[in-house]
C-alpha cells in the first residue's frame, strides 16, 4: 500500500508539473474541473523521453509498474509499462546505433531532460467533438486525427508548447474502442512526426 501512495504522489507531482507548463492541458483541466471530473481520472497514458529507457522506467517499476511491450520504429523505439488502476507509461528513446541519428528524441532530451512528461494523453469519447470544443477554447492542434473513424484507436496531438523556440510538451487526445488498450506503431510514429521541429 505504501508503494501505491508513493506512486500516487509521483504521478500527481509529474502530472501537475506537466499541466502547469502546457496551455492545452490547463484549458482541458479547467473544463473538466468545471464539470467536477478533474484531469487525472481521464489520463490514458503518460510519456517520457529519455536516452535510456530501462534506467528512466526504474522508479516506476520499483513502484509496481511492469514491462508490457516494445514498439519499434525507423529511428526510435518505446517500451510500455503497466500497472492495474494507473495510466500506461510509455517511455521512448532513439536507437543508440546509426538508426537513431535522425530521431528528434535526443535533441529534445538535451534541452528538456528526461524528468518531465513529453505528453499526457487523455481519453475521450468522441475525438472530433473534443477537438472542436477545445479549438473553440483556443487550443490548436498539430496535424489531424490519426486513425480511421470507428477504428480501435484514434489520436491527435495539440500544437506543442514552445520553450526557447523548441517544441516542448503536447496534449494528446485518445479515443479507444472495443476494449483496445494498446498502441498502434504507425499512428505513434506519425504523431511523433507531427510535432517535430520545423
Amino acid at each position: 500500500m505504501d508503494k501505491n501512495r508513493e506512486l500516487d504522489g509521483l504521478l500527481e507531482r509529474m502530472v501537475t508539473e506537466y499541466v502547469a507548463r502546457n496551455r492545452a492541458a490547463k484549458i482541458l483541466r479547467g473544463m473538466l474541473e468545471e464539470a467536477g471530473v478533474g484531469f487525472y481520472p481521464v489520463v490514458d497514458h503518460v510519456t517520457l523521453r529519455t536516452l535510456d529507457i530501462d534506467r528512466r522506467a526504474e522508479p516506476f517499476v520499483t513502484l509496481g509498474y511492469a514491462f508490457d511491450e516494445t514498439l519499434q520504429y525507423d529511428d526510435w523505439y518505446a517500451k510500455v509499462y503497466r500497472k492495474t488502476g494507473y495510466p500506461a507509461l510509455f517511455v521512448d528513446q532513439a536507437y543508440a546505433d546509426t538508426r537513431g541519428k535522425t530521431s528528434i528524441i535526443p535533441g529534445w532530451v538535451a534541452v528538456f531532460g528526461d524528468q518531465v512528461f513529453h505528453h499526457v494523453a487523455v481519453r475521450v469519447e468522441d475525438i472530433d467533438r473534443a477537438v472542436s470544443r477545445l479549438k473553440s477554447n483556443g487550443v490548436e492542434f498539430a496535424g489531424s486525427v490519426v486513425g480511421p473513424a470507428g477504428g480501435q484507436l484514434r489520436q491527435i496531438f495539440s500544437a506543442p508548447e514552445m520553450v526557447g523556440g523548441q517544441p516542448f510538451t503536447v496534449l494528446e487526445l485518445a479515443e479507444r474502442h472495443r476494449g483496445y488498450q494498446g498502441f498502434l506503431p504507425p499512428q505513434a510514429d506519425s504523431l511523433m512526426k507531427s510535432t517535430a521541429p520545423q
